[in-house]
């Protein structure tokens, strides 16, 4: 079939000319290859005339399709076939990592340090003597666990839900919350997977910037015009800036937010690997905030746990979407973390994980400094590190042999940035890396970072 299509062609492959009917015959046509990548598709009014529909129909069936990327385009532009695989995938997260041969450092993924985590056999040894082990009761967590985590909640929370890990759980508040084209107000710089899933379920998303204290209260106030369901933030250790929420600042967002109505999801994916406490939302509007919290970066990965908390109600809806999957995250897990928790030698190991990294990170930026660029010191598994130009910065790394991660995957515009994960960092790489950095950045003078996080 040619690169261009009219109208009258589409819309004689088209049988049943409604929403679901435009969109299953589409993705028909691209699986058999009827369709192909680049191929561009009439212009929606024109096959709106062609099908006797209304524009919206159309339009909502392209929308179907540009969740699952096989459609881009827009507008005037207009639409055209940018895959032949149609299945929803988080595109932005799938595109970390593809770097192919020659790169002898990978700083793309901030995923702990297996030689740092906890050791995990006593604690898989406790947990076989949880009560009613191998049940099919839908239990939304088990009281050893509730018992052991909230000593150190920060927030009073009426319920809570065991999940296989944060980003399973923002993934069940998302979809559960969030519905199709309502605005979502979340930082810039964020998690890369949460914007994909921002795509898939169909939310706008109204970019927040930072400081080195967290999301700025005038730009949340000038958002809440625009009467957004939603406010997404990582309340501590911000997994691509690296600032963290300020008690100062934490006031300042609570006075914005008194007289909206809007949802507060607080996203704490780094957990006890931070080094500063969480100021939650939730202490001054306990019946609209979700916490979501993360044990994978600091007890392991492979036990796949977090814990959400909130209110009855919205705790019940996140359970309601589980119910069409597991129900429930293994008691098994669930018990080993709770022995973990409460067990000192665990918690030594993940204060002396924390040096580790903090010392790995202060070893870059340490080399960096010496070079003539200085970057704040704040906390994490990784480095923001500003550029005049991700493309040329991507291929000067890659040229080096260093794969990083673009700051277009974790944001939605704005200032020019990169992501360097320090925490599986090679000592014997820092030099290198640090030069290949200064080349990257392509700076005519010395860059100084400052106290601040640009605003994005």
């Amino acid at each position: 079939m040619s690169t261009t299509l009219t109208a009258r062609q589409l819309a004689a492959l088209i049988h049943q000319p409604s929403i679901k009917g435009i969109t299953l015959a589409v993705s028909q046509l691209i699986r058999e290859s009827k369709l192909a990548a680049g191929t561009q598709l009439p212009a929606v009014r024109e096959l709106a005339e062609a099908l006797g529909v209304s524009p919206a129909t159309v339009s909502a069936a392209w929308q179907h399709l540009r969740r699952q990327s096989v459609l881009a385009g827009k507008g005037r532009s207009g639409v055209w076939v940018c895959a032949n695989i149609v299945s929803a995938r988080p595109v932005r997260f799938e595109k970390i990592g593809n770097y192919g041969k020659g790169i002898i450092a990978d700083l793309t993924m901030a995923s702990p340090d297996p030689q740092l985590l906890p050791d995990l056999e006593q604690a898989l040894r406790m947990a076989v003597r949880v009560p009613e082990l191998n049940s099919y009761r839908r239990e939304p967590i088990t009281p050893s666990l509730r018992a052991a985590i909230i000593p150190d909640w920060p927030v009073e929370s009426e319920a809570f839900l065991a999940t296989d890990g944060g980003f399973d759980a923002m993934y069940l508040a998302l979809r559960s919350l969030i519905s199709p084209g309502e605005r979502v107000m979340i930082e810039n710089p964020t998690a890369t997977r949460l914007l994909d899933m921002l795509d898939y379920i169909g939310a706008e998303a109204l970019p927040v910037p930072c400081d080195q204290e967290g999301p700025l209260p005038d730009a949340v106030a000038a958002l809440l015009q625009q009467a957004p369901r939603a406010f997404i933030y990582q309340p501590r250790t911000h997994s691509a800036s690296g600032h963290t929420v300020s008690r100062e600042r934490s006031d300042s967002l609570s006075k914005v937010l008194a007289d909206s109505k809007v949802l507060i999801i607080e996203d704490d994916g780094i957990g006890e690997l931070s080094a500063h406490p969480v100021w939650s939302l939730g202490r001054y509007y306990p019946r609209r905030t979700v916490h979501v919290r993360s044990y994978s970066k600091a007890y392991g990965p492979d036990l796949r746990l977090a814990v959400v908390s909130g209110p009855l109600d919205l705790i019940e809806q996140l359970q309601s979407l589980r119910n069409f999957g597991a129900s429930w995250t293994s008691r098994l897990l669930q018990e080993a973390v709770a022995w973990m928790i409460q067990d000192e030698g665990t918690r030594q190991s993940i204060q002396w994980a924390r040096r580790i990294y903090a010392e790995r990170r202060r070893a870059l930026l340490s080399a960096l400094a010496q070079r003539g660029l200085s970057l704040p010191d704040r906390d994490g598994l990784s480095l923001y590190v500003p550029v005049r130009s991700e493309q040329f910065a991507m291929i000067t790394l890659a040229a080096h042999g260093i794969a990083a991660v673009p700051g277009e995957r974790c944001s939605t515009g704005g200032e020019q940035f990169i992501r360097i994960s320090t925490c599986r960092l090679d000592p014997k790489q820092v030099d290198h890396v640090a030069d290949a950095l200064m080349l990257a950045c392509d700076l005519d003078t010395p860059m100084n970072g400052g106290d601040r996080a640009p605003d994005i």
